[in-house]
């Protein structure tokens, strides 16, 4: 009978055990489930925002904004670091998302206060931002190409993004901006990377402004992330990448202008590689 007894006590004890570790795991998933919808709600608001201009809307099919973070893990909660946002494109999309729950860095070029590109680009952006109540809580930080930069308070950003930068920083720039991530990012924190990419056994001399993946996914191990994967979410199969005037030849530049100004726009933007890393856990 004592037998029977502790048998059945042993028996009641493993179920309870099994329920309470199923409804941790349902809690989980339900919690993972509505971080998601809370992510594609925010970033769906945003993109479809008033703030946005037309013409930059417009580019939502090439860039899948939406699709693009998503792949990242983006949440509304993070803290997140966006390299050179240049006119504001992506910040248009993060600011409003982050806004009031999680905290947007842009890490930008400093002024220095002489009348060039770099200078000029900080002042433009600080218009754009001071222009809507949408970029209120979006802070500035100064990077610098091939230099040590502090891109946010080191080991506080949970997601690192940079859109079409690498070929305008080469080899030693992207290094760099790679180390820079590292420090800045939380152990178990993302970059995310897109740029244009250069296709296999084509000779980068003649794809001006297109980067190799493979390179890419070399110099981000180096500096100590794990490749977590890609996504095609902004491949483009009617690139080719050779074009008399590089990647600028497509739109937004078009910089042959009206000459097969119609052949460029039905190739539409570049081929673009996406990129996922993760800075390992200690």
């Amino acid at each position: 009978m004592t037998i029977k007894t502790n048998a059945l006590k042993s028996i009641a004890i493993a179920v309870t055990l099994s329920c309470g570790a199923l409804s941790l795991s349902a809690t989980a998933h339900d919690t993972h489930a509505h971080e998601n919808t809370a992510s594609s709600k925010a970033l769906e608001n945003a993109v479809s925002g008033d703030h946005r201009t037309a013409k930059n809307k417009s580019r939502d099919q090439y860039r899948h904004p939406i699709e693009t973070l998503n792949f990242f893990g983006f949440t509304p909660s993070m803290t997140v670091v966006e390299i050179t946002p240049g006119g504001g494109w992506y910040t248009e999309i993060l600011a409003p998302a982050l806004k009031g729950t999680g905290k947007l860095y842009g890490a930008h070029y400093p002024d220095t206060g002489e009348d060039n590109y770099y200078s000029n680009s900080r002042k433009k952006l600080v218009k754009k931002l001071a222009s809507d109540v949408v970029f209120s809580e979006v802070v500035l930080t100064d990077f610098t190409p091939r230099q040590e930069s502090e891109l946010a308070p080191q080991g506080t950003a949970d997601l690192i993004l940079t859109f079409r930068n690498l070929h305008n920083w080469k080899d030693d720039g992207v290094k760099q901006v790679f180390k820079d991530a590292y420090n800045a990012l939380k152990p178990g924190g993302v970059l995310g990377v897109v740029e244009h990419r250069l296709p296999v056994g084509v000779d980068a001399d003649k794809a001006r402004g297109y980067v190799s993946e493979v390179s890419t996914i070399k110099q981000a191990k180096a500096a100590g992330f794990r490749f977590a994967g890609s996504s095609e979410v902004n491949a483009n199969s009617k690139d080719l990448a050779v074009h008399p005037k590089g990647v600028w030849t497509l739109p937004p530049r078009l910089a042959l202008e009206d000459k097969d100004r119609a052949k460029y726009l039905a190739i539409g933007e570049s081929d673009r590689m996406t990129l996922k890393f993760v800075k390992p856990a200690k």
